[in-house]
């Protein structure tokens, strides 16, 4: 049977555009407001908080602290005293979204996924299109990296051996090897299902975020609204 995609969660925000199943729940970053919000396993809001990340496009949970992309400046929303312009990969505390410490993105730019692994952190890259593993311990020092062949690299989730990757544009998930980042798997959403933009799995199921973003450059169409909800295989 084809992949398909169930909508499962009431967003709680505009544009959810990372998502991260803990043990308290599912946490959800708003690429709008750049506000996280925690819900509880049946959907509802546990609490929101307000967080110095800019243009937030990827959350994960690790080692007692959230981890969040940031893009340096969001204009969707009015300019917050800690936007930079620059991109960083923010460590955060989990309770109220206060800042810990920071680093700056392996290549610089752009980041939309990051998934935590064990005392390290998994981010997206865009030059070149890779997947890069970084030490926190160690001033974000990358210690492993491979580059992908579709564009537009977003969520990510840890599974196994491997690592899920959405790409928004062409609506797929794909799975690297982690040792030696050769795709084993691979999801293709139906054309009229939403765009994977946040990842994350929960007892062996993927979960996707579409944040609803409108870009006609990036061929992807304006939705009804935002959408929470899993893949069935």
């Amino acid at each position: 049977m084809p992949d398909k995609t169930v909508s499962t969660f009431a967003p709680p925000c505009a544009m959810p555009n990372g998502l991260q199943w803990t043990d308290e729940g599912l946490y959800v970053i708003d690429q709008y407001s750049d506000r996280v919000y925690l819900m509880d396993e049946e959907g509802f809001i546990v609490r929101a908080f307000e967080t110095p990340t800019a243009n937030g496009s990827g959350i994960s949970y690790g080692g007692g602290y959230l981890w969040t992309a940031s893009n340096g400046s969001n204009n969707r929303r009015e300019p917050h005293d800690t936007d930079t312009g620059i991109s960083w990969v923010y460590q955060l505390d989990p309770q109220d979204g206060s800042f810990v410490n920071r680093f700056r993105t392996p290549d610089g730019g752009g980041i939309h996924g990051i998934e935590w692994d064990d005392g390290l952190v998994w981010v997206t890259a865009f030059s070149p299109k890779s997947l890069h593993l970084c030490d926190p311990a160690n001033n974000f020092e990358v210690v492993k990296s491979f580059e992908v062949p579709h564009e537009r690299l977003h969520g990510l989730a840890r599974d196994g051996d491997g690592i899920w990757c959405a790409h928004t544009s062409d609506k797929i998930v794909v799975k690297y090897n982690i040792e030696t980042g050769a795709e084993t798997d691979k999801i293709v959403f139906p054309p009229d299902a939403p765009a994977p933009h946040g990842l994350s799995i929960k007892d062996g199921v993927l979960w996707y975020a579409d944040a609803n973003v409108n870009n006609p450059r990036q061929h992807q169409e304006l939705r009804t609204e935002a959408d929470i909800g899993i893949i069935t295989r």
